[in-house]
């Protein structure tokens, strides 16, 4: 294992013009509403990776859905990446149609699934989108997810859980995706003792061995989640600790749970605004995937190396 301090620069975040569809709708069988979608994109280049963006659970009522996490999808996008996000079901927009549905109100399943059927239907998506026909490669796929998010794609990178009604063993692993970032991300369960513990009890049984997909887990010092578990913002680490390499964590210095404000330019939810911050994350976080799918440069390498002289880092980085 090997460790660098990361700070915040502007060395590669050349602006490139962005373009943002929404809704593209998805009627799937079985499902309460149609899974609804935005698809950001640069206007340009051909060859285009993806990344699947899971929101959290906040207060908010809309950057928990399709609306949020402008901070990062801007960059992610400008950087050269199709970024394709969903409102699951847990969403606030949705509270009034889906209460009564089976999985409510936190529907752990369905979020995962709402992915793998965005692969399925990434053609569809693809030509439903002006000016994207054609420009995505649809062998480079990701998956980001944020605070509950971060649980939702770590099912799909191949962490394990237990029916908390039905008792049996769940895995939700999609193959087709082959590299992940979990951005605050819970963490095990058998330290859960806050008063959501009995709200997600399929937390407790979350099982990190089995997550081998090569995976970026993003954490902040100062994000201690009481509301679900004593143990700090070690906890959040987990995903890292807990899972086979190869793993990368990246702890920012300072950062909450927000992370300086991922979700929502200004929201009023962010207790660590930090605009610098999240503009590091985004730059490190494109490198790292641009790494693991094999896009070229900037490597995570080259960024890691360009972002370890400044005097105030913003991070630090471990391997494994």
């Amino acid at each position: 294992m090997s460790t660098s301090i990361v700070t915040s620069a502007d060395a590669f975040s050349t602006p490139v013009p962005v373009q943002s569809y929404s809704p593209v709708t998805l009627s799937v069988p079985g499902r309460p509403v149609d899974l609804q979608l935005r698809v950001s994109a640069p206007a340009t280049g051909t060859g285009l990776a993806v990344i699947l963006l899971s929101h959290g659970h906040g207060p908010s009522n809309n950057l928990s859905s399709l609306n949020g996490y402008g901070p990062l999808v801007n960059s992610w996008a400008a950087q050269g990446f199709v970024v394709i996000q969903p409102t699951h079901l847990t969403s606030r927009t949705l509270s009034h149609l889906v209460a009564d549905a089976p999985g409510a109100p936190f529907f752990w399943r369905s979020r995962s699934e709402d992915m793998s059927h965005i692969i399925d239907r990434l053609d569809m998506i693809e030509k439903a989108v002006p000016l994207l026909s054609g420009r995505i490669d649809h062998t480079k796929i990701a998956v980001a997810g944020h605070s509950f998010g971060g649980f939702t794609s770590s099912l799909l990178l191949g962490a394990r859980v237990t029916d908390p009604d039905e008792g049996g063993e769940v895995r939700l692993l999609e193959p087709r995706i082959k590299a992940g970032v979990l951005l605050a991300a819970p963490g095990r369960g058998d330290v859960l003792n806050g008063p959501m513990a009995d709200a997600l009890p399929v937390f407790r049984t979350i099982d990190f061995s089995t997550m081998t997909t090569p995976t970026l887990v993003v954490v902040g010092d100062k994000d201690d989640s009481r509301h679900f578990t004593d143990m700090g913002p070690d906890w959040h680490a987990d995903p890292y600790t807990l899972a086979p390499g190869p793993k990368t964590l990246l702890t920012l210095f300072g950062a909450e749970h927000g992370l300086g404000g991922i979700a929502g330019f200004d929201a009023a939810e962010t207790t660590d605004e930090n605009p610098e911050r999240v503009a590091g994350l985004a730059q490190l976080t494109a490198a790292y995937l641009r790494n693991q799918l094999r896009l070229g440069a900037p490597t995570w390498q080259d960024v890691c190396q360009a972002l370890t002289t400044d005097p105030d880092p913003i991070g630090r980085v471990e391997f494994k």
